[in-house]
């Protein structure tokens, strides 16, 4: 067994690197010693070899040192644009491995074992075209030396695997293994290659859904279903067996639902998937929730709001106590919006906790409990005992019930900073939910501190937009001069979207905050109607004005505004 190399440390100064980390006891530095002047070698290799320390807590010493990030290759899957950049006899020579490959920001992620060792690195710059920027990261030598053995002289391509797997046998038995010697499976890189090509596509979700005689692979792509392949059915038995190993599952069971989860490294980028497998009359449907944290966390100013919509967003935050609602369907964002505004307070000087079902994202100095984990808590028990917990802010995953509703606003009561999801058509609608869920008006007033409202909407191709004139229905639905010109922009299609007309999604919002006059009007139970009037006055638009804003920003189109919220009444 072998560590990284350890040229940029001398024996002393590895040994007190350990022993300040708490890995290592003077007596078991002492053995080490022996040994060392005994054989010679590195040092570092003696304590793995002695079952002392692990090669991950080994590899995490140096890269602290070193203030390299560390990388573990043993989940891992690369990519062929990655592999076909830095040859294998280079890779052996200096212990490389090339780890993924962003065309995008055109970046090489190279997992090295001493990112002191010039020469690899001089060699590794001399085989990439000069237009990749090379970003490394330290890993052990035996976890380069497995993954430079799993990976070169392997298709890595979908088409490449179905060929190798038309012309050979499955075994459902070496599906159940997640050694090394596996990898050579087709079945296990058909899985692999999908996932990273999911990944890769932007997918927020995999689909496997078995028909009568084949089964069908679909990606949601900007909240959209897409077919990327139809297989001959007989490959779903030994395709699923994979899927519920990576998942945890019990692959014995095939007549009851079951969920899981899978953590991958993708392309040099750690992403979760939560699966889930539902039986049908065909077969098991297996779907899987592509989790990657750096397109769910981002900055508040990349949220695509406007001005004036940031400012009341702030305003709502910059309130010391209360509780916060966002409401939408599923896949509309919530949680997203909820991570990046929790992003954005997470400071050493607050105490964040959350309870969720279950957690997506795990976030640094943030404690994050799992409601779908624990059968003994539940979200009012959860909410119950975080109150407990000396905090300044709470994230409750969803209101779903009187109880863990009236938990929440006891919560902000107290407060407490409280954050939550509601399932409501708009943020005026989410005032009657609420009553229908329980909770007083005397509770809901001045404890309610806004109520966010959203939906996602794609994004049409910069590439290929087409500018048209505007008819007269159209002219109607935008509110504008019947009389004057307008132009919006249509989609079409190019390689560059896949033909899809659209690239990427935004949301629109509608953000009802609440000031003293509102509170009144909470207090005394009044109708919708006259809250919307009033919330008017003070300047607030819906969702359907907001996405008819984008559309005439020419950002996306009216079908689209049109498939995601009401515009035939704008009012509602």
């Amino acid at each position: 067994m072998n560590t990284p190399a350890l040229d940029v440390y001398n024996a002393t100064s590895l040994y007190r690197e350990l022993e300040r980390s708490g890995l290592i006891t003077r007596d078991q530095a002492e053995i080490a010693w022996t040994e060392h002047e005994k054989r010679g070698g590195s040092f570092g290799d003696i304590l793995v070899n002695l079952g002392m320390v692990s090669i991950d807590d080994m590899t995490a010493v140096m890269a602290a040192a070193s203030a390299t990030e560390a990388i573990r290759l043993g989940d891992m899957i690369p990519d062929d644009e990655g592999i076909k950049l830095i040859p294998k006899m280079l890779a052996q020579t200096y212990d490389v491995f090339p780890v993924g490959f962003d065309a995008g920001n055109q970046q090489l992620t190279v997992a090295i074992t001493d990112t002191n060792n010039v020469v690899a690195m001089d060699q590794c710059r001399a085989v990439v075209p000069s237009a990749i920027s090379l970003r490394w990261r330290l890993a052990s030598k035996a976890d380069i030396k497995v993954a430079i053995d799993r990976f070169y002289g392997y298709a890595l391509s979908i088409d490449g695997i179905l060929k190798g797997l038309r012309s050979g046998k499955t075994d459902e038995d070496t599906l159940t293994l997640r050694g090394a010697e596996t990898f050579a499976h087709p079945i296990v890189r058909l899985i692999d290659a999908l996932l990273a090509d999911a990944v890769h596509e932007g997918a927020s979700d995999v689909h496997f859904e078995p028909e009568e005689g084949f089964l069908r692979i679909r990606y949601r792509i900007d909240g959209v279903l897409r077919q990327v392949r139809v297989l001959h059915k007989q490959y779903w038995p030994a395709l699923a067996v994979r899927l519920k190993v990576l998942s945890g599952m019990d692959i014995a069971e095939t007549r009851a639902p079951q969920d899981g989860r899978i953590s991958m490294l993708v392309r040099g980028h750690d992403i979760d998937f939560r699966a889930a497998v539902q039986p049908t009359i065909h077969g098991e449907n297996f779907v899987l929730r592509v989790l990657d944290r750096r397109k769910s966390i981002v900055p508040m100013s990349q949220m695509g709001l406007s001005e004036t919509r940031m400012k009341t967003l702030r305003q709502m935050l910059a309130r010391p106590y209360g509780i916060v609602i966002v409401t939408g369907p599923t896949g509309s964002g919530k949680t997203t919006t909820l991570y990046s505004i929790l992003n954005e307070m997470n400071t050493e000087s607050v105490n964040i906790m959350t309870l969720e079902d279950p957690v997506e994202y795990p976030m640094a100095r943030i404690r994050q409990a799992s409601a779908a984990d624990n059968p003994k808590m539940d979200f009012a028990n959860g909410i119950r005992s975080m109150m407990r917990q000396d905090p300044d802010i709470i994230l409750v995953g969803e209101i779903r019930d009187h109880e863990t509703a009236e938990m929440a606003f006891r919560a902000a009561m107290t407060g407490h900073q409280v954050f939550s999801t509601l399932h409501a058509n708009s943020a005026v609608l989410a005032i009657p939910r609420l009553f229908d869920l329980g909770i007083n008006a005397s509770v809901m007033s001045g404890n309610l501190v806004g109520i966010v409202a959203q939906r996602l909407v794609r994004l049409l191709c910069p590439a290929c937009k087409l500018p048209q004139a505007c008819t007269d229905a159209e002219k109607s639905l935008l509110g504008v001069d019947q009389n004057e010109p307008f132009t919006i922009y249509r989609p079409v299609g190019c390689p560059a979207c896949k033909g899809q007309g659209y690239k990427g999604r935004t949301n629109i919002m509608e953000l009802l905050r609440f000031d003293a006059q509102l509170d009144e009007m909470v207090s005394r139970s009044a109708r919708s109607p006259e809250i919307l009037a009033y919330a008017r006055s003070k300047g607030y638009a819906t969702m359907a004005e907001d996405g008819l804003a984008r559309v005439l920003a020419g950002t996306t189109s009216l079908e689209e505004v049109a498939r995601m919220v009401d515009l035939t009444e704008r009012d509602g």
